[in-house]
């Protein structure tokens, strides 16, 4: 059954976080990630499509806060002011809204990490199966807006946007799924935590302290034939690219 819209959110002070309930949004700091508490619940995930879609199985997942958009170069760029890190190339393509890219997976835990003793809280990348979760958000169908790809939904090879097959659009740019969370697919892949398999096995409902190819979900601004909520890939950890991106959960008691 598809899931309700919450669409009334609000960003709440540090002091009322006890109180937070599924569809709440806030932050932690002025500087971070915008996060959304997406609700605990049970879905099938995985596809027949494809044997890496495969077995597709229950997965019962308590509540959790995902970022809202994927994490800009704005947010990225703080963190790296913050630590005196080298900042990553945009391109060309600029920084602030833009979605981070060519970040490899170590540079995706030396933020989190980072996010974690700022502000006294467990922030990691989302397992495959809370990202599949949350972009499903409800829905069984290929895409969590129905089974067809129709026209400027997201940014991908074939979506029919302004930046198809040319470049990042600002975060944001799409309406967000029933959840509220944006740019769930196309725009950029985005890293998981989770050690990739060629069938599922476990590790997708798991995070790997050093994931020798870890998974990445959500299709991207140059493709197409990956954009789906159940589509999964991997690379190695240390690999970068203009089409892999980041977004980040907090664990919630």
């Amino acid at each position: 059954m598809r899931l309700m819209c919450l669409a009334s959110l609000m960003l709440f002070p540090l002091s009322s976080h006890a109180a937070l309930k599924a569809g709440d949004s806030f932050r932690d700091c002025p500087q971070c990630p915008e996060m959304v508490v997406i609700p605990a619940g049970e879905f099938m995930m995985g596809a027949e499509r494809f044997e890496n879609e495969q077995p597709v199985h229950k997965v019962a997942l308590k509540q959790f806060a995902i970022s809202k958009y994927e994490v800009s170069f704005a947010e990225y760029d703080h963190f790296c002011d913050q630590v005196e890190r080298a900042k990553i190339g945009d391109g060309g393509w600029g920084r602030g809204k833009q979605p981070v890219i060519n970040i490899n997976w170590l540079d995706t835990q030396a933020y989190t990490e980072w996010l974690s003793g700022k502000t006294g809280k467990t922030y990691r990348l989302p397992t495959e199966a809370e990202w599949e979760y949350m972009s499903r958000a409800g829905t069984s169908t290929g895409f969590w807006w129905g089974n067809e790809l129709g026209k400027n939904q997201a940014n991908c090879e074939n979506c029919g946007s302004q930046w198809d097959k040319k470049q990042t659009a600002p975060v944001g740019s799409f309406k967000p799924n029933v959840f509220g969370v944006f740019d769930t697919l196309g725009n950029v892949y985005e890293w998981t935590c989770s050690q990739y398999s060629k069938t599922y096995d476990g590790n997708e409902l798991k995070c790997s302290e050093r994931p020798e190819s870890p998974a990445f979900r959500g299709g991207a601004w140059n493709d197409n034939l990956s954009l789906t909520d159940t589509t999964r890939t991997w690379a190695p950890l240390i690999t970068r690219g203009d089409f892999l991106g980041m977004r980040v959960v907090k664990e919630l008691p």
